[in-house]
């Protein structure tokens, strides 16, 4: 009989999904069949499996963890904001269409649950336990009818609930209260224990806290978890961005333009983590002139994002620093702004059919109804770039852009200074990246070096690490017997 253990939050980014990975790791150590599950994501960063669906990239990280390939029952409806209210829905991997908040919460998620309820029914079937991550608050009121992702499920699977609050941003122990007090009699049953998150500093003074919770709330606090420096873990959305502003230290500065409409920007971890790195998310155009690399991300609207770097000068600055020689990089739609035109004629993402490019990549790009999602492997690729020849063989990423551009089959368009792809991921294959920056190395007259870094063996170093100290930090007895229904 399958086991169920769900991670709710007081609010969102408190460490539902980075909690739901721990345990996914240690229970996977434990020989377990375990499996990860969100039922719905609201988030821009995404990932495509291997049969060219779409999901969650928070997932996937708990996947790795639990050492499966990512598959789409295990984030079966997926939200991606588009602006002004609205957001694509994904369901079961593929986009059926934009809705406004009101007609998806309104009209549309509880149809929407039945692909979750199909999704848990093919997990429960093949794996003994699921550790369920739900989303936002369980005590959202303005929501709670409609809401697919927490409660509903937990009493559709009659799973124990776990409630997790962030006791670094202050307000931990009244959210713990509050949203308690706000659940139904029969919702707050189902909580079967307290975590608090991210706890900075001497544990014995928050005993009294402790005591405290357990006194007023009658829930047993399973543990206190530390904030844990250097993750190294993939995030699941861009509330984590105001953690990243600046990675310090390094003798390349590269700059990722902050666009309202950032997607995947998980695409430029790995270039963080480069020690003669220093990797900054620009929101001003001036912070360009420091950069030796300008990188336009990925983008959920390219068409509104390309009209927003016009407005906020940010083009004009792009443009001077490519002029003078500041190496540029796009990926995914900031590929298509590099480019000369952008063609919308059934207006997929404004209500502009055209739009000029910022003009330097030889290539334009026409949306279409369709969206193309697709894991790419490159056995070898060759390009110049600052003068230098970039060579790399058997390279992996993934595809998810709508638009086609007239690419003649490349997967890297070049010139000079500049470089655009589709692919996302590229920067993780290591001897790529390596290479991409000995590149910028010898412009700026320094000695190349050599790659010793391993992305996904660091990856894997980041989920023990992780599990270690979520193991140490909780009551695992209690939590044990929480998950096998014994309290």
């Amino acid at each position: 009989m399958t086991k169920y253990l769900m991670f709710q939050g007081t609010s969102s980014h408190v460490g539902k999904s980075i909690l739901t990975t721990a345990l996914c790791r240690i229970f996977f150590r434990e020989g377990r069949r375990v499996v990860p599950f969100k039922a719905q994501n609201m988030a821009l960063n995404s990932f495509v499996t291997a049969d060219g669906l779409e999901m969650g990239r928070a997932q996937v990280a708990q996947a790795e963890a639990a050492n499966l390939a990512p598959r789409v029952e295990m984030n079966p409806v997926l939200l991606k904001p588009t602006g002004n209210a609205t957001s694509q829905v994904i369901i079961n991997g593929r986009a059926i269409g934009v809705m406004s908040a009101a007609d998806y919460h309104q009209g549309y998620s509880l149809k929407a649950f039945e692909a979750v309820k199909t999704a848990l029914q093919k997990l429960s079937a093949e794996f003994d336990t699921i550790i369920i991550e739900g989303a936002g608050s369980p005590a959202e009121v303005n929501l709670k009818a409609n809401d697919i992702v927490n409660m509903r499920v937990a009493k559709y699977l009659n799973a124990p609930v776990i409630l997790v609050a962030d006791i670094d941003r202050g307000g931990a122990l009244a959210s713990l209260v509050g949203t308690l007090e706000l659940l139904d009699d029969d919702e707050r049953e189902l909580v079967k224990g307290l975590v608090i998150n991210k706890f900075r500093g001497d544990v014995n003074l928050l005993l009294p806290a402790v005591d405290f919770l357990e006194n007023k709330t009658g829930k047993p606090v399973l543990g206190i978890v530390p904030f844990i420096e250097k993750l190294g873990i993939d995030d699941e959305d861009s509330v984590s961005l105001d953690d990243k502003i600046s990675c310090a230290g390094g003798e390349i500065n590269i700059a990722v333009i902050r666009l309202s409409k950032l997607s995947n920007f998980t695409d430029f971890d790995s270039l963080a983590g480069e020690a003669d790195v220093n990797l900054f998310y620009a929101t001003e155009p001036d912070e360009l002139d420091a950069a030796d690399v300008i990188i336009l991300p990925g983008s959920k609207n390219t068409s509104e994002d390309l009209i927003s770097l016009r407005k906020n000068n940010f083009a004009e600055k792009i443009l001077r620093r490519a002029e003078g020689g500041a190496a540029i990089v796009g990926i995914c739609g900031g590929f298509q702004m590099l480019g000369e035109k952008i063609f919308d004629p059934l207006k997929t993402e404004s209500n502009y059919v055209e739009l000029d490019g910022l003009k330097l990549l030889p290539i334009e790009t026409t949306f279409t109804a369709e969206k193309f999602t697709r894991q790419i492997f490159m056995p070898e690729l060759n390009f110049t770039f600052l003068n230098q020849n970039i060579s790399a063989k058997n390279l992996e990423g993934y595809e998810i852009h709508s638009g086609e551009s007239n690419l003649r089959g490349q997967k890297i368009i070049s010139d000079k200074n500049i470089f655009g792809t589709y692919v996302h991921g590229i920067f993780d294959n290591d001897d790529f990246r390596r290479k991409f920056l000995n590149a910028v190395r010898l412009k700026k007259n320094l000695p190349p070096l050599t790659s010793t870094r391993n992305v996904r063996a660091e990856k894997q170093k980041n989920y023990e690490r992780l599990a270690n100290i979520v193991r140490q930090s909780l009551n695992m007895d209690l939590l044990e017997k929480i998950i096998s229904q014994d309290v």
